[in-house]
């Protein structure tokens, strides 16, 4: 395997899966009880992310919440979250991270743009016996 095709691990993915999964007792840091806690557990929503996808109708029909502590919920956890929205810069920044894994051969990686792109998924199918797995081996 050559040396360029290896790339450490970068630090700012932890940070990212981490953001994902905020446990949802931070909330009481923004003014939602341990009660309200409870029972947004109780029905299976455990992260900051789960509530904001959750809708604001079905957060209501918890048993217990009220359309007013629905609105402070929501309201509360879109502070934990930074919002999704990249500038163009932003999004070009993150671009440069990305690298091409070659496969071996320079045709087929011009066919490709430059080899496997990394930060993407990429999928291989086909006919049987075509070089599918002989392709994932090599890289």
């Amino acid at each position: 395997m050559k040396e360029d095709q290896v790339v450490a691990e970068e630090p700012g993915f932890q940070d990212e899966e981490e953001s994902l999964f905020q446990d949802i007792d931070l909330l009481q840091k923004h003014g939602i009880n341990v009660a309200d806690i409870k029972k947004l557990k109780s029905v299976g929503i455990c992260t900051i992310k789960g509530i904001q996808m959750t809708t604001r109708r079905a957060l209501c029909n918890v048993k217990g919440l009220s359309e007013a502590k629905v609105d402070k919920i929501k309201e509360a956890a879109n502070k934990l979250i930074e919002p999704g929205f990249l500038t163009a810069f932003e999004y070009s920044e993150k671009r440069k991270m990305v690298f091409h894994i070659t496969t071996g051969s320079q045709e087929f990686d011009k066919l490709l743009g430059g080899g496997i792109e990394s930060m993407a998924i990429t999928e291989a199918f086909g006919e049987f016996r075509t070089g599918k797995t002989q392709l994932s081996h090599t890289l």
